[in-house]
């Protein structure tokens, strides 16, 4: 997809996209292209029920006293009240309408909002990022598909007052779109193509790009003592990996002294059949994305070192696949994890718990970040708490869970908190072990928090549960149906409005 800016100039063919106010209020470019066709504009729009809201939108084709093909109504509410989230929104539902509309390229106008704080520039960018968002296809297994069904729209100009500025701000989210595909396609990928040793090898792609990669084969990870992780991959006969991402791009200090990271952990399992703990077959083909953290982790770091963000971070991904073989842990097995806890293995299927226990020991041990945050698509308790909406969010710090809540709210990919005590800490215990990975039947993805807060120490830390968010039946205005990549957008703006120089 192609988006370029510039300054307003009258269009005069092809596709043109404007803007329209609540209350059926045209836009100044929509009023000009009203004049110039008679009137059709508006009075196509008192026939219609066309409000202007957010969220509506209105096609005129062939409008008489122009040359133009079409002329695309977008909603976009109270202008006073047009926010980011908004245009953005408006973006995505536009490219959603004309992509298989016909049109190679289209024009949007976008015209000052009058009392709105965004800037037309500002909308314009934000448009755009929409627009891209919108347009993800992951398509390279089809093979038949027909002409018709495949998007023609290649190209969008967007015209704005300040386009030198709108374009500045749209090459940052250009980046943050591509962390976001990333994650994406490895969400998409079918499991026999996307395993521990090939995802690690996707990683390798990030070191054009400044970003430090090392991979953990399991002799080393051995070595370490990571007996947590390496368990849940015994059954498989593609061996477990752990990789390493550094991106440094905070300036260094006096005397060449080098900032502590911020640390981003994920889960990786490629596939989770549930081991011997075997799952129903219904569904389990969608255990392919069980792995949704690590790649949200992978495409996170592509975005911030695509934008070069100002400050040191590290990705970990622990990367298994969770088989019933031979060999595959059974219920009751005791495994110890790399700190030297002991763990009852009671429920083969409660298994990223396991693979996290062991990334986020290494990586608080290893690099003593400011604060961790893991991701995984760990319990489908949380999907039964919070459905598709929200992901969940547990902490041992205050001011770490206000922002994420902050950049939740500010992307619209929201988070919602939930409690971590020590009674259900007294769920964990094991007659046999230091603790169960399972604390029965009640709350738990509260228990699988808790389980993993034994392996952070006293380090700020954060635990989002994506299970319910990482994988969409439907499409949304910016996110069509499949793989979200929630998460990408979500802790890039947590670290640009809150850990950046």
């Amino acid at each position: 997809m192609k988006i370029t800016f510039s300054n307003p100039a009258a269009v005069k063919t092809g596709v043109v996209v404007v803007g329209v106010n609540e209350g059926r209020k045209l836009s100044d470019s929509a009023a000009a292209l009203d004049k110039e066709s008679g009137g059709i504009l508006s009075r196509a729009i008192k026939a219609s029920t066309f409000k202007g809201k957010t969220g509506q939108s209105l096609t005129v084709m062939a409008p008489g006293g122009t040359r133009l093909d079409q002329v695309f109504l977008v909603g976009l509410g109270v202008a006073k009240e047009l926010t980011a989230k908004e245009a953005l929104k408006a973006g995505g539902k536009t490219y959603a309408a004309l992509a298989t509309a016909g049109a190679s390229a289209i024009t949007v106008c976008m015209d000052t909002q009058e009392g709105s704080a965004l800037s037309a520039a500002d909308a314009a960018a934000e448009f755009a990022f929409g627009a891209l968002l919108r347009s993800y296809r992951f398509d390279k297994y089809r093979t038949q598909e027909k002409a018709e069904d495949k998007p023609t729209l290649k190209a969008i100009k967007i015209q704005c007052p300040g386009s030198a500025k709108a374009k500045t701000a749209f090459a940052a989210k250009d980046q943050v779109a591509a962390g976001v595909f990333l994650t994406r396609d490895l969400v998409s990928e079918p499991p026999n193509i996307l395993y521990p040793e090939s995802l690690a090898r996707r990683t390798k792609e990030l070191v054009k790009l400044g970003i430090k990669v090392e991979v953990l084969t399991e002799p080393q990870m051995k070595k370490l003592g990571m007996g947590a992780l390496l368990g849940v991959g015994q059954g498989s006969i593609r061996e477990s990996r752990m990789v390493v991402m550094q991106w440094n791009g905070a300036p260094k200090g006096k005397g060449g002294k080098t900032d502590a990271p911020i640390a981003f952990v994920g889960k990786g399992v490629t596939f989770d059949t549930g081991g011997i703990s075997l799952k129903p077959a219904a569904g389990m083909e969608d255990m392919k994305w069980d792995m949704g953290g690590s790649a949200v982790v992978i495409g996170l770091m592509k975005a911030l070192a695509g934008r070069k963000a100002k400050t040191n971070v590290v990705g970990v991904v622990g990367l298994v696949e969770n088989m019933p073989g031979g060999n595959a842990q059974r219920p009751s097995d005791i495994v110890t994890a790399m700190d030297g806890q002991t763990i009852e293995v009671l429920n083969t299927d409660a298994e990223g718990r396991l693979v996290l226990a062991d990334a986020l020991h290494y990586t608080n041990k290893r690099f003593k970040p400011k604060f961790m945050v893991n991701l995984a698509t760990l319990t489908g308790a949380i999907i039964v708490a919070l459905g598709d909406e929200h992901a969940g969010l547990f902490s041992n710090d205050d001011q770490l869970s206000e922002r994420l809540t902050a950049a939740g709210i500010s992307v619209g990919e929201k988070v919602w908190r939930l409690p971590l005590n020590e009674a259900y800490n007294e769920l964990l215990k094991s007659d046999a072990a230091d603790m169960k990975n399972i604390g029965g039947r009640g709350a738990g993805s509260i228990t699988a928090a808790q389980f993993l807060q034994r392996f952070v120490g006293k380090t700020p830390w954060a635990h989002l549960d994506i299970a319910g968010v990482t994988w969409s039946a439907k499409d949304a205005p910016t996110v069509p149906k499949g793989g979200t990549a929630f998460g990408v957008r979500l802790l890039n703006q947590l670290v640009a409005d809150n850990y950046e120089k």
